[in-house]
């Protein structure tokens, strides 16, 4: 048995692990703030993300199951009620271009690094957790009737993510 950290044996370094393991929450975050939305509705998209994040622990993926595993150990379990703060960046458009250029050193990363199968469920993955906040609440609309599912705004950071983490 060996001592070394699990990321370790995945072949990345510290600080590779590090943008490996803060960018699906990132994700989240960029999604969610894509367009403003109530305090509910902010939860409602962030509750979303958590759980296929959380989902992800049992991905057949070595990787993604350890980058998920890593996430909830840090802020929170949702299965067992654990919520963690709601995030909400005082530049969202500067925000969501940050994520997306993680994405974008992310994606060179793997390329360069990981197993195809791997990175390529990865890659998914973030694209699953994007697609997750942004159809989790409706924008607009009154007292829950009508509203756009999903907004301009929102959709764009999810196609420029995908694009970003495309080869």
């Amino acid at each position: 048995m060996s001592d070394d950290p699990l990321y370790s044996m995945l072949g990345f370094t510290d600080s590779e692990w590090g943008l490996l393991v803060g960018l699906p929450q990132s994700v989240l975050t960029a999604a969610s703030a894509a367009t403003p939305d109530s305090p509910r509705k902010t939860r409602a998209e962030t509750a979303a993300g958590l759980e296929v994040i959380s989902d992800a622990r049992a991905s057949a993926s070595t990787l993604v199951a350890a980058v998920a595993g890593a996430i909830v150990s840090r802020v929170g379990d949702p299965e067992i009620g654990e919520e963690p703060p709601v995030i909400e960046p005082s530049d969202p458009i500067a925000y969501a271009e940050d994520v997306l250029g993680r994405a974008a050193e992310a994606n060179a990363l793997l390329v360069a690094k990981a197993e195809q199968a791997d990175a390529e469920t990865y890659k998914h993955w973030l694209v699953e957790i994007a697609e997750s906040v942004v159809g989790a609440a409706s924008t607009g609309g009154v007292l829950g009737i009508g509203g756009e599912p999903v907004t301009d705004t929102e959709r764009a950071f999810r196609d420029d993510l995908a694009k970003a983490l495309s080869d």
